[in-house]
């Protein structure tokens, strides 16, 4: 993988962490997605079906077209699943789970299932990363949690937060195909159409069935209230440029996997969470004494020093 790549993924990983951190404090993590992911496919959606004009309308695989809408379906669960661990979990909990655990089944996938190969010193990067990750997410804490609530405690999201990783894992799988058929751009608009129609629908049916699971006000049945309700208590403009962070992240993402391989291009996408527990050690004060606080550095330089043997390995 170049350095160029590397770079595309990294600059991707910072994008997605800002749009998850406005994701969490722009209201009802589900409407604040829901909007971001609106204002992302007005403005993806048009401008794939221009570039497509432009281009003279090729034929677009139909397998394409397919992968496109089981991505998009993934990941409309996926945002139900995370915006459920947010609403009971914080970022610095919730955000390590979900992406840490995303690498370890995605570099499985690429190798077991997508036929992937990696050099000595990619196998030796992936181990880094993930051991670094490891460390970051203190999974043995996530199952503590996890025996918590199923005896009664109260949920903290991990359970939702390890059900998004799987999400992640099966949609980079899915776009790790679907991108070499066609062009990344064409992909994506295709992908944020279908993404975005269902979680249109998860988001009205829930307020249908249970109007109060989601927040605001209003009479349901009524559309224009409907409206109002889902609007209200949600800063529209965080939640907005949030959904344009993730276009701009996604977008790059998928140029890095039409040319480098998922097993590592996935590991590296989560280098996020590197920055997430800096954030938390230097301006949140999260790391409880000097210890806590070596323990992520150090895990963070682990991840460093693993992206840097992706990076020469390809």
């Amino acid at each position: 993988m170049s350095p160029v790549v590397a770079g595309l993924i990294l600059l991707a990983a910072v994008l997605h962490l800002a749009w998850n951190v406005l994701l969490k404090t722009a209201g009802d993590p589900l409407r604040a997605a829901w909007i971001g992911l609106l204002a992302g496919a007005v403005v993806m959606v048009p401008a794939g079906v221009v570039g497509w004009l432009l281009i003279g309308r090729p034929a677009v695989p139909l397998q394409a077209v397919g992968l496109a809408a089981l991505s998009g379906l993934i990941e409309a669960v996926y945002f139900v699943l995370l915006s459920a661990a947010y609403r009971r979990g914080d970022l610095s909990v919730v955000y390590p789970i979900a992406r840490g655990t995303a690498p370890v089944l995605a570099v499985a996938a690429g190798v077991f299932l997508l036929g992937e190969t990696l050099g000595a010193g990619g196998a030796l990067g992936v181990a880094a990363v993930l051991a670094g990750l490891f460390v970051l997410q203190r999974p043995w804490v996530a199952f503590r949690r996890l025996r918590s609530s199923a005896a009664g405690g109260a949920s903290d999201g991990t359970r939702f937060a390890l059900g998004a990783g799987v999400t992640i894992a099966l949609y980079s799988a899915v776009d790790r195909v679907g991108v070499r058929l066609v062009e990344p751009w064409l992909y994506a608009a295709m992908l944020w159409l279908f993404m975005t129609s269902s979680v249109n629908v998860f988001v009205f049916t829930m307020d249908h069935f249970a109007p109060g699971s989601l927040g605001g006000e209003g009479t349901p049945g009524d559309a224009a209230g409907g409206y109002r309700r889902l609007l209200a208590g949600v800063d529209i403009r965080r939640a907005a440029v949030g959904g344009l962070l993730t276009l701009a992240a996604y977008l790059l993402v998928l140029i890095a996997l039409s040319l480098a391989p998922l097993a590592i291009v996935a590991p590296l996408r989560e280098s996020a969470i590197v920055l997430a527990s800096g954030w938390g050690v230097v301006r949140l004060g999260e790391a409880a004494g000097w210890r806590a606080a070596t323990e992520r550095i150090g895990a963070a330089a682990i991840v460093l020093v693993g992206a840097f043997l992706l990076a020469l390995d390809r």
